[in-house]
């Protein structure tokens, strides 16, 4: 979009999720969850630190007028605009995003249509600079979610309903533009749509050739391209659409001056009459064959970004844009997707296809989009910023982007290895009947690998497991392969195995012995993390470490944040108290990850287990009720330990599941949920315990930098799910 940009360069855009869509008569503001209000001119300052050279920004009609014939307040849109001039981004303003419109407007009644034109136009008379408009965000999306599904407003579940939201919703984009194009002429418009496909077993082919027939109905309409001769002809009017209608269409073409495509991993489908290899909550029909519709990577036969994006541009030979790339999924994952449809894109452009950019969509996050947006549930996914914490937090994505941006490429080690979707666990249903598809023939891996200190421990033993799962290449070190006490050993085996991050998850855990045996604790506590550190700070190699809730005295009567004072009461407090001071001492860059009580399901060595299995043998069993702490998951630390790894995060940040508990209430609660008899289980008083070392009676964690992990019914519910499983 701006002078000087290159035919082979592509550019990065951003989007910001700002749906505002009604359900009943409730209305749910995506801006207004992220925190976007309030922040405007610093989250701008932030977008243009990206290198983007467009945003996708909403004026949203439900917004500036809720109400019909009021005077609109503008100084909102009107500060970001002139912010994002300042800053050299170009706006492409966005008019209605998964929306129906205020409530005034009808999809039915044509108040939908002639409401966003007289908007519309009040936009362009406002904001005569804005050259880029989507009137309509997916129009075809929305019209199946209002007027097929029932999801939102008005709630239709038929053909006819359906057909009627889409056309009302195209004809308002023509009349939008039309209107638009009076005040300025050269107004272009950047029409978005997810883009999906349907695959199918050969008996349902005719309805597979109808979805993918259907998938570009507006396109079609808005390029006139809905004639007699269009597949879908008959049908349309069959359904119950007039004639003169679809005319309108043909009669008054507005091809979009840009296609703006929207994919995601589950864009494409897979329709299967073979009902037995699906589970029940998949299975559909169309009145002539029941059928299950899943989403076609978990039956391995998705054809991926670049082959859709083709037929885009094979079809409509009209300038495209990638408008959102988004996957709710771990870092890597993320980063993985971006990579492979930005290289999809690259590589469609070499081969001649007009690609204009790609757009790293969700910048500040979404909501909710769990429930599909039907209820507020509170369920967040971080985009580029992590939007939880005072000032929004940059992940692993912001360098990628802004690499993107400057330079066209980007790298990292972990982007050697496949998404998850091309991997072996993809399949969740096995269509062949044989064995599930392999995946995609592995790539080579980078020789810069994870180092995981502490192979036999614990954390080291789950970290090194969910590596596995993330296909994350990492090598497992123990006191056998490397002396971390010894910086020169620390030395020799970073230029051994070149890694590009080391995570310490070694450590003196024995809080009482830690009592008797001082030196040993801080000779492993202290000296190895504090040497460590010191190594990777010299190599440039990322490092994480973890530390203890047991730095606090607990004299505060509220969860302990990063920020609070230090003061430990045990040795093995102190020792971890020193080796936070000291990590980051000498390695600013170092991540300190401080956690609580954390049990898993992958060994025996912690107090859930213990209580377990203590209820379970009817043994004596003995928990105090004065003290309370936040117990942390083994899989959800080690899983958020590698996102904060790839998000560079550095400093302490403080982990563990949301929530506090007494350590004999969580024995209770073990009882409850395992159904065991609690008779022989006995709350006492720290005091009671005559426990060695000293504990503070409240050590529960919270965090002011905003990386939380799901709440603890939730990890305890995962608990025992996992352990069922294990018993199978």
């Amino acid at each position: 979009m701006k002078k000087g940009s290159t035919k082979n360069k592509i550019e990065v855009w951003g989007g910001i999720e700002c749906s505002l869509n009604r359900v009943e008569d409730r209305y749910m503001d995506q801006l207004d969850l992220s925190g976007h209000y309030k922040r405007g001119y610093d989250d701008i300052k932030r977008f243009a630190d990206l290198g983007i050279k467009a945003l996708r920004y909403p004026i949203l009609w439900e917004k500036h007028a809720p109400q019909e014939d009021t005077i609109i307040d503008w100084s909102s849109s009107n500060e970001r605009l002139t912010e994002m001039h300042q800053a050299g981004i170009t706006p492409i303003a966005g008019l209605v995003h998964h929306g129906s419109g205020p409530m005034y407007a009808d999809f039915f009644n044509g108040s939908f249509e002639e409401g966003l034109a007289t908007y519309s136009k009040k936009v362009a008379t406002n904001f005569p600079e804005i050259q880029y408009y989507t009137p309509v965000n997916e129009p075809l999306t929305t019209a199946r979610f209002c007027g097929m599904y029932g999801h939102w407003y008005p709630h239709k579940t038929t053909d006819l309903d359906f057909l009627t939201i889409l056309l009302a919703e195209c004809k308002g984009t023509v009349l939008a533009m039309k209107a638009i194009r009076e005040i300025n002429p050269k107004a272009k418009l950047v029409q978005t749509e997810d883009l999906g496909k349907t695959h199918s077993s050969p008996k349902l082919r005719y309805q597979r050739e109808f979805e993918n027939n259907r998938r570009w109905l507006s396109f079609d309409l808005l390029c006139g391209m809905i004639n007699e001769g269009h597949p879908l002809w008959e049908y349309l009017l069959w359904v119950g659409l007039k004639k003169e209608d679809l005319l309108f269409f043909i009669n008054n073409p507005c091809p979009p001056d840009i296609l703006g495509i929207n994919h995601y991993v589950t864009s494409e489908r897979w329709l299967d009459e073979r009902l037995e290899r699906f589970p029940a909550h998949c299975v559909g029909g169309n009145g002539r064959h029941v059928y299950a519709d899943v989403e076609a990577v978990r039956v391995g036969k998705n054809q991926g970004p670049q082959a859709l994006f083709k037929e885009v541009w094979d079809r409509y030979n009209i300038s495209i844009a990638i408008t959102e790339v988004h996957l709710h999924c771990s870092r890597e994952e993320q980063l993985r997707w971006f990579y492979q449809v930005w290289n999809a894109a690259k590589n469609l452009q070499k081969k001649g296809a007009d690609i204009k950019a790609v757009t790293a969509w969700a910048l500040l996050g979404s909501f909710d989009w769990c429930s599909l947006l039907t209820k507020p549930v509170g369920k967040y996914e971080p985009g580029l910023f992590d939007i939880r914490s005072a000032e929004p937090r940059t992940t692993a994505l912001t360098k990628l982007v802004t690499s993107l941006a400057l330079n066209n490429d980007y790298y990292h080690p972990i982007l050697q290895e496949e998404g998850w979707w091309h991997r072996p666990i993809a399949v969740l249903y096995n269509i062949a009947g044989k064995n599930p598809p392999a995946g995609r023939k592995e790539k080579k891996k980078d020789k810069r690998p994870l180092i995981i200190i502490g192979k036999t421990g614990t954390l080291g033993k789950a970290v090194s497991r969910i590596c596995n799962y993330r296909a994350i290449h990492h090598i497992d070190l123990g006191r056998d392969d490397v002396n971390i006490a010894d910086i020169d050993d620390i030395e020799r085996m970073i230029k051994q195995y070149k890694p590009w991050a080391v995570i310490n998850t070694a450590g003196y855990v024995k809080v009482d012995d830690a009592e008797k045996e001082v030196e040993s604790c801080f000779h492993i506590n202290s000296v190895a993390p504090k040497h460590l550190s010191i190594a990777c700070k010299k190599y440039g190699v990322q490092f994480v470490t973890y530390s203890s809730d047991l730095v606090f005295d607990g004299k505060k009567n509220n969860p302990y944040l990063e920020s609070d004072i230090v003061s430990p009461l045990n040795t093995y407090g102190q020792s971890k108290a020193i080796a936070e001071e000291s990590v980051l001492y000498h390695n600013s860059d170092a991540l300190i990850i401080r956690t609580s009580a954390f049990f898993g399901p992958w060994d025996e060595y912690n107090f859930v287990h213990f209580a377990l299995k203590s209820l379970k043998n009817e043994e004596t069993f003995s928990a105090a009720k004065d003290v309370f702490i936040s117990p942390t998951y083994v899989p959800d630390l080690a899983h958020a330990s590698l996102d904060l790894l790839i998000d560079e995060a550095s400093g302490i940040c403080n982990v563990s599941n949301k929530g506090s508990i007494s350590w004999a209430m969580l024995v209770s609660e073990i009882a409850n949920r395992s159904g065991y008899n609690p008779k022989y289980f006995r709350p006492v008083t720290l005091a009671e315990m005559n426990l060695p070392a000293s504990r503070p009676a409240y050590s529960v964690l919270d965090t002011e930098k905003g990386f939380e992990l799901p709440s603890l019914d939730h990890a305890l519910g995962m608990f025992f799910r996992e352990q069922e499983c294990l018993s199978i």
